[in-house]
């Protein structure tokens, strides 16, 4: 499965909700999302070929992410200092990508405005969570992100990537924790020691 689909995704439209509702519901979202410093969770990643894979998340905002997956998933993923670094652990190989230019740079914003820059391409309830689209304004071919979080109490529990050939992939957290304390080197995949890290692993 092609991990850089977590990347890159265009278009994906959702039918909308009545304004007032769609408005209130943005604001509860933004709310969120400024109050979230940390998360930790265990994620199911599927992709539309029925291809999966597991791992754990660590969520810093703002704009620190490691995504790092099980055996015998040769994949690391690690946003920091406006960069997104993709490690392929067989191939030794590295991949660097400005986070801005990924869908899930709108996730690791802060503070997130759901406007301006932002574009909502979408909301709507289902399934018993609320689901917002999102892109960068003008930005369509970077890629879009649909969030899924639950209501009461708010909490992210997916999201969904679409890349320019229309290929989904869905990433589910369970397992979420939120506000505990983490080492920065987690996120420093320039730091010398992290190197030393993934030489061993």
């Amino acid at each position: 499965m092609n991990r850089r689909t977590l990347l890159a995704a265009p278009a994906l439209l959702l039918p909308s909700m009545a304004l007032a509702q769609q408005d209130d519901a943005l604001r509860r979202v933004e709310a969120y999302f400024n109050s979230l410093t940390t998360l930790r969770a265990r994620f199911l990643q599927t992709a539309q070929n029925g291809a999966s894979a597991e791992g754990t998340a660590w969520i810093w905002r703002p704009s620190r992410m490691r995504f790092e997956y099980d055996p015998p998933e040769p994949t690391l993923l690690v946003a920091a200092d406006r960069q997104f670094f993709h490690w392929d652990k067989e191939l030794r190989q590295a991949t660097v990508v400005p986070l801005d230019s990924t869908p899930l740079g709108v996730l690791l914003r802060s503070p997130l405005a759901l406007s301006g820059d932002v574009t909502v391409g979408g909301v709507e309830r289902s399934g018993g969570l609320l689901r917002v689209s999102v892109f960068r304004t003008g930005r369509q071919a970077e890629g879009r992100i649909q969030l899924a979080l639950e209501e009461e109490p708010m909490q992210l529990r997916q999201w969904l990537v679409v890349d320019g050939q229309n290929r989904a992939t869905r990433v589910t957290l369970t397992q979420v924790q939120t506000g505990l304390r983490f080492e920065s080197l987690l996120f420093a995949f320039n730091d010398p020691r992290f190197r030393e890290q993934l030489e061993q692993r």
